[in-house]
């Protein structure tokens, strides 16, 4: 069977039942398999022995409310176990339960309860963006990205990812349509600084610059969504509002595209500047914990 009709039957497919007596004993699946097989025993495994899961498409972690589960875990201990894969002897992998296992290292925990399954890459990936956006806690721009690498990297139609997740295609076209704003909107939204009305408005506008501008007024004066749908509606029909054109930037066209393909990429404002020859590139982060989520994406 190929692979893109084993990923096709969906995520309870992925998770076939395997013996406990086979728990400790199971082989990553070939590349090709599309049967990971997962224990339905709880092991107690030790933090040091698991490793952050790479295909996780959540960004950003609240420390307040990591803090507050920790809080809890220290007096209840951990509910729900975390799930993991087992990569070698003592090596282990999240696929999901981030939360849980960075909250049980601020709780002071060495070992967590644990299911153990067997995936390879590309299940591992389908896996942790499904369980994630079905969790509804992602942020717009985090769906966006997790939709459009189930696209890229797990060969499916849009319709396809729309039966998968639990939504219609055009549900799903305006999540990917929100990767095509600025950068600056997009680190906006992700931030919860405007609403997905206020993109979904901005989107309908073609030009950049307008775009950027009608954001900035958003921001400055706190406009509604319908205020924005009537600025978009009025560039929709050629009756302009007046604004003040945005600044021409000194780059080539090249290099800004590669900028915003960077931004949207790495899920913040990356900067680079060139003379033709030789530039820079710069990718800010705001916490530790961003840096590392930088890190996993270049794979240092």
């Amino acid at each position: 069977m190929s692979k893109k009709k084993a990923l096709g039957r969906g995520l309870s497919a992925l998770l076939s039942d395997t013996p406990e007596d086979e728990k400790l004993e199971v082989e990553i699946p070939h590349a090709h398999s599309s049967h990971p097989a997962v224990s339905d025993t709880v092991n107690e495994i030790a933090l040091e022995y698991i490793e952050t899961n790479p295909f996780q498409p959540r960004t950003h972690f609240d420390q307040q409310a990591l803090q507050e589960l920790a809080e809890s875990i220290k007096v209840h201990g951990i509910i729900q176990p975390i799930t993991v894969r087992r990569l070698a002897h003592n090596q282990y992998q999240l696929i999901s339960g981030e939360r849980r296992f960075q909250a049980s290292k601020l709780a002071g925990l060495t070992k967590v309860p644990a299911y153990i399954r067997t995936a390879n890459d590309q299940q591992m990936l389908e896996m942790a963006l499904i369980e994630n956006i079905q969790r509804e806690n992602l942020n717009p721009i985090e769906i966006s990205l997790s939709y459009q690498r189930l696209i890229s990297e797990c060969n499916l139609k849009q319709e396809e990812l729309g039966e998968r997740v639990g939504k219609n295609r055009t549900t799903v076209t305006n999540y990917l349509r929100l990767l095509k704003l600025p950068p600056d909107i997009q680190i906006a939204l992700r931030d919860n600084r405007i609403s997905m009305g206020h993109a979904r408005a901005i989107i309908n506008i073609e030009d950049p610059g307008t775009q950027l501008f009608i954001f900035n007024k958003i921001i400055s004066e706190d406009l509604s969504v319908r205020k924005v749908e009537e600025l978009a509606r009025q560039v929709g029909i050629g009756n302009k509002p007046v604004i003040a054109q945005p600044p021409a930037t000194s780059q080539p066209k090249e290099i800004v595209q590669v900028q915003s393909k960077l931004s949207s990429h790495f899920g913040t404002k990356v900067s680079v500047k060139s003379d033709g020859k030789k530039g820079e590139i710069r990718i800010p982060f705001l916490s530790v914990e961003d840096l590392n989520r930088i890190l996993d994406i270049l794979k240092v």
